[in-house]
């Protein structure tokens, strides 16, 4: 994927290095709460927080420097970020970027103490996106997912899919008919079809990252392969096995890989965010 010598948008704040918060008695457990609780029942990030915060003593925490980081990667979150916002511009009407932070380990968010156990998320609370850039590497060596740009991309664009949502009141919407649900696997199709849409909505900024950038931020040959692979790797089916050996669907709360790569790669085919009603479809 090409994206150096993309727009800079200086939104993202980067507290890499300073201390959030410090286990307390919570250990290795905390983090297999965190996962478990993300990744394999697809809780609310401020569910999840919430129920970080409850085992770990948080400290207060300075703000960290906001702008444009200086290290590779973390320009590469500017760029990327800057690019995706650049993109729903014209796709919504009234469109406000979320703010991107850099942590490492544990921050303090909106939705409560957010912790790198939790992977990538977004907060609805203060509309902003939470990256521990070691999720990576993670995914690449522990999920099997791609280690390409592209494939890093997608994550992030998924997690400010979430923010469109927050916009519009998708989720708002999605919420409230979660607590009306009769059960809990109903309530888990809701949420299978919030993080579809948001995979669909990464693959609408792919469809015009290079026309809103002059192909500054662009697809390159293969990028898209490589994304479909991260989708198949972080699908709920290929998620439980990893975790218990076998496979719930009832239990599925962000879709099956299958689904993942569909919605991805219908985000991308049309370029169209109306073309990603997975309400309806589901």
């Amino acid at each position: 994927m090409r994206w150096q010598g993309g727009r800079k948008g200086g939104n993202v704040e980067d507290r890499r290095g300073m201390s959030g918060g410090a286990a307390a008695g919570g250990g290795i457990g905390v983090i297999v709460v965190a996962l478990i609780g993300y990744y394999v029942f697809g809780m609310d990030p401020a569910e999840t927080a919430q129920l970080m915060e409850q085992t770990t003593a948080s400290s207060s925490q300075e703000a960290g420097t906001v702008g444009t980081p200086e290290d590779q990667a973390g320009q590469f979150v500017d760029i990327i970020g800057a690019n995706i916002d650049d993109v729903w511009r014209v796709q919504m009407e009234g469109y406000v970027p979320p703010k991107t932070v850099l942590y490492t380990q544990g921050t303090n968010t909106g939705c409560g103490f957010g912790q790198a156990a939790m992977g990538p998320f977004y907060c609805p609370t203060d509309q902003t996106v939470y990256l521990d850039l070691s999720f990576w590497q993670q995914m690449e060596t522990q999920l099997g997912a791609s280690g390409a740009d592209f494939a890093r991309a997608y994550v992030i664009a998924h997690e400010f899919g979430h923010h469109v949502q927050t916009l519009t009141g998708t989720s708002q919407k999605v919420r409230q008919a979660q607590q009306g649900a009769r059960n809990q696997e109903e309530a888990n199709r809701y949420s299978v079809a919030l993080e579809l849409q948001a995979d669909c909505y990464a693959g609408v900024w792919a469809a015009h990252a290079s026309e809103v950038s002059g192909g500054r931020v662009a697809l390159e040959t293969g990028d898209i392969e490589e994304g479909m692979k991260t989708a198949n790797a972080i699908g709920d089916d290929m998620l439980q096995k990893r975790s218990t050996g076998r496979v719930s669907p009832e239990g599925f709360t962000h879709g099956s890989a299958a689904q993942r790569q569909e919605w991805l790669r219908r985000g991308i085919s049309t370029g169209d965010p109306r073309a990603c009603d997975t309400l309806s479809a589901n």
